[in-house]
């Protein structure tokens, strides 16, 4: 399993500082989440390539900060925002295959529940995005939100059946308590769709801390995983004012390395 830290961990430092500072912590799996446009070219982009080159890092999954504008965009019904957020996430997808992220995942937070689109819309405008990352070697994938339609467990599961084989699904285990859910439920009933992991922990007055500083109980949840076949990918998500130091992160990778050691 490919074992790594989000870039999201860090904001609001700048995109390739934060990637920076994840290679200086010795982690070589990284999830980017890219935080502008500009980011998409030029001395950043620059920046951010020589950085995965010198210290010999996998891009494993990015993250796009435009997944807000997901709702009024890929999934509206004003047809020239559809086709520009469409070309927008093919612009990503080279720069994810020219940071070297060969094979890599596409996160997407997709609509919010407010929004005026049908499921059948929904699941014709994934099916399209996956469509458009399979042609440039991307896996689209699907995350639990809370405030999403994809906060819904139910949502998902028709996703999954709707779609097949073709839909994947990162599982935020943060996400999934703020929207009420248990984890195992989520594994339970997506099984081996389930293909990318935002891991943090929690305990009874926060949702999110760093693996071992609180109560989640890793070794229950991977062992459902395992009984799924899971074989995937999983990166520490924290936010910046859940931990001090950025030693606690590699701490977090360190953690959970040591218990899937464990016979």
């Amino acid at each position: 399993m490919k074992i790594g830290i989000s870039t999201a961990s860090l904001y609001p430092l700048h995109t390739e500082d934060a990637l920076l500072e994840v290679a200086k912590l010795g982690v070589k799996n990284v999830e980017i989440f890219l935080n502008s446009v500009n980011e998409l070219e030029g001395e950043v982009f620059a920046h951010m390539q020589n950085t995965i080159r010198e210290y010999d890092m996998k891009l494993v999954a990015a993250h796009p900060f435009s997944t807000p504008m997901e709702t009024l965009f890929l999934f509206s019904s004003y047809d020239r925002r559809v086709n520009e957020i469409m070309d927008l996430y093919r612009h990503y997808f080279d720069l994810i295959n020219r940071l070297g992220g060969e094979n890599a995942l596409f996160v997407i937070h997709g609509a919010i529940k407010s929004a005026k689109c049908s499921d059948e819309c929904y699941i014709e405008r994934l099916g399209n995005l996956i469509q458009a990352g399979r042609q440039q070697n991307i896996t689209v994938i699907q995350e639990n939100v809370c405030y999403c339609k994809s906060g819904s467990v139910d949502f998902l599961e028709k996703l999954a059946c709707t779609l097949g084989d073709s839909v994947k699904f990162t599982l935020d285990i943060k996400q999934a308590r703020r929207s009420g859910l248990e984890p195992s439920e989520i594994v339970r009933r997506l099984k081996d769709k389930i293909t990318h992991l935002h891991l943090s922990d929690a305990d009874e007055e926060h949702d999110c801390l760093p693996l071992g500083k609180g109560n989640f109980d890793f070794a229950l949840f991977f062992d459902e995983l395992k009984q799924v076949e899971f074989k995937g990918s999983a990166v520490v998500e924290l936010y910046r004012d859940n931990y001090g130091e950025y030693s606690e992160l590699s701490d977090s990778v360190n953690f959970l390395k040591k218990l899937l050691e464990k016979p």
